[in-house]
């Protein structure tokens, strides 16, 4: 059987760092994000009696290392669940710019988990898929839920699994992508997320964040929402940036472009920037003021895109498919 799936890819809000458990990808902490759009990844997965190795491409290159290891977890997990032990074939395309900041890993593997599950005939709820997408990455858990969703933390798939977190911020919500290429190592940086100094003073109030974004989120207090997405970027900076590597990934560009926000919100602009382990920029603002903020971030030289919140992932249509 053969099913193909999209999902799109998250920005942190409340950021998970680090990792209680590796093989399964058990954060320390809850993490909220929210799906941008219409950025995405596809993917198209069959399981094949008459394959003798599993097949993983990647915006048309052959996936093997680590990378490789990782898809596997989550597709051994369906194989488990599902009771079948045929090969698959496996072929994503991303439509955004990957591995500089956007995310990508995040709708990379919710697309895989949507549609190996698909492909091999099982009947689960986005929560429970969220669960298995995990294994890839714990911020795709979220991209599978979609729009405003929160990972909670736990030592099992009951508990560390993600839900969506309605609020009416979603139909004013627009971001400016601004993209500062700058390869990353967010695999690593979780790696060593516990032995940085910081990372207890980052424990010490992540709970707090959690309730106070969940809140912010239902009373649709924009403001109050997105200067907490900044100052969490800030912290999840000084914990990255003083663990034993000392991973420094803002670029003099992504510095400029937290001037210009702050400038424009001393002029009264709803405006506030975001980033996750990497150079690029997630620039929020409202409907209202997008074309302002994206003429202020292009007279930087920058390049630029405007997305929207983005819904779960989905199983397509077979005309979709990727082979």
């Amino acid at each position: 059987m053969k099913a193909t799936a999209k999902a799109h890819p998250i920005q942190g809000l409340v950021k998970y760092h680090g990792m209680r458990n590796e093989e399964l990808r058990l954060p320390y902490h809850d993490s909220i994000s929210v799906c941008t759009a219409p950025s995405h990844t596809k993917t198209t997965a069959e399981f094949d009696p008459d394959l003798s190795v599993d097949r993983y491409v990647v915006d048309g290159e052959e996936v093997e290392g680590r990378g490789a290891e990782r898809i596997e977890n989550v597709v051994d997990h369906v194989r488990d669940l599902a009771g079948i032990d045929h090969r698959v074939r496996f072929r994503s395309e991303n439509d955004f710019p990957t591995n500089i900041g956007f995310g990508s890993s995040s709708s990379g593997f919710a697309a895989a988990a949507v549609a190996v599950v698909g492909a091999a005939g099982l009947d689960l709820t986005l929560p429970e898929i969220s669960a298995i997408a995990r294994r890839g990455s714990s911020s795709a858990a979220r991209a599978v839920t979609g729009a405003f969703s929160h990972l909670r933390t736990g030592l099992d798939d009951v508990d560390c699994r993600s839900e969506r977190i309605e609020t009416g911020l979603e139909a004013d919500l627009r971001i400016v992508a601004a993209e500062i290429p700058a390869f990353k190592h967010t695999e690593e940086a979780h790696k060593e997320a516990a032995e940085s100094h910081m990372f207890e003073a980052r424990m010490a109030h992540i709970h707090e964040q959690i309730a106070t974004m969940r809140n912010a989120l239902r009373e649709e207090d924009f403001d109050r929402a997105f200067e907490l997405a900044e100052h969490d970027s800030l912290s999840l900076a000084a914990t990255t940036m003083t663990g034993p590597a000392g991973w420094v990934y803002w670029k003099p560009e992504t510095l400029s472009v937290f001037e210009t926000v702050r400038t424009l919100r001393d002029e009264g602009v709803p405006v506030y920037f975001s980033t996750d382990t990497g150079a690029s920029v997630y620039v929020n603002t409202t409907a209202a003021h997008v074309d302002r903020v994206e003429a202020e971030i292009a007279d930087l030289g920058i390049g630029t895109r405007v997305w929207e919140v983005g819904g779960p992932a989905e199983i397509l249509d077979e005309d979709d498919a990727l082979f």
